[in-house]
């Protein structure tokens, strides 16, 4: 008998495509959620009430399972308990982290989710959990939640450092590695996951939407634009990494093309596929 995985973060991004690569190659899946009633899965997937705030919620959805995804986005708090449960049950972990050991500019700027995965990354080495540690950089879908509406409404896009070129990886190619390692115990270790190519941010939305127009805030500007509708030290950390990346390529790994056998998708790729959700309304 096959033992399920399961998934923590199912409803978000990464962790939705995730329960789908895993559901078409037939894999039992188990997704943890707050609110079972809103989940909206496939039939396939088993659905269990969980939260990581609470770790002793956990015992049910992790008995018998081969392997855990997990996706962090909370404070430290509960960590160490969750990864000591998660340890108690299964002997296989895949963690969605970020390249804050990278030794480019742009990812050594301050951030504190990058210093809450460092530590879950310490919890799980002293556990003793075999694991898989992936490190995505930039994701391709960041253009949608940032760009896309300006585009869809024929405004400029009006955004800073034009220029700093990032490598941005495919968030369907960051989940089909997470399910190849799920799957495959022969898939441990540490992997960066970028995009093939370094591209600046207005190659990016030329590739997206030609006929959209980059207008280049300055940092000041742009904090200013966001205030209130983002949170600021996620804008502080945005402008520190572009700032420190100014003038230099992007750092860009073959981590996707060393797991999947195949390379990773382009930029250009991301974009034909999800042209529909920028096209002008």
């Amino acid at each position: 008998m096959v033992q399920p995985v399961l998934v923590t973060g199912g409803t978000g991004g990464i962790g939705g495509l995730v329960v789908d690569e895993l559901v078409a190659a037939g894999v039992p899946v188990r997704a943890l959620v707050r609110d079972p009633g809103k989940a909206g899965f496939p039939s396939e997937v088993e659905v269990v009430r969980g939260d990581l705030t609470d770790p002793g919620s956990l015992d049910g959805a992790l008995r018998d399972v081969g392997a855990v995804f997990l996706v962090w986005t909370l404070p430290f708090d509960t960590a160490p308990a969750v990864i000591e449960e998660i340890a108690r049950h299964t002997s296989r972990v895949v963690f969605l982290s970020s390249p804050h050991n990278v030794p480019h500019p742009f990812f050594q700027q301050p951030n504190a989710m990058a210093r809450v995965q460092a530590d879950i990354e310490r919890l799980i080495r002293e556990s003793g959990l075999a694991a898989t540690i992936l490190r995505p950089g930039m994701f391709a879908s960041n253009a949608l939640h940032w760009w896309a509406p300006a585009i869809r409404d024929g405004r400029p896009v009006r955004w800073p450092y034009a220029d700093v070129e990032t490598a941005p990886v495919d968030d369907r190619d960051v989940a089909a590695v997470a399910a190849r390692a799920l799957t495959d115990a022969n898939v441990g270790g540490d992997h960066v996951l970028t995009g093939p190519e370094s591209l600046s941010q207005a190659e990016q939305l030329r590739v997206l939407a030609p006929e959209a127009t980059f207008e280049e805030l300055t940092p000041d500007q742009w904090r200013d634009e966001t205030a209130g509708s983002w949170p600021r030290p996620v804008v502080d950390m945005l402008l520190a990494a572009w700032g420190a990346a100014e003038g230099q390529p992007a750092y860009v790994s073959s981590g996707v093309a060393a797991v999947l056998g195949r390379p990773a998708r382009t930029f250009r790729q991301w974009a034909e596929d999800h042209a529909a959700s920028v096209k002008r309304s």
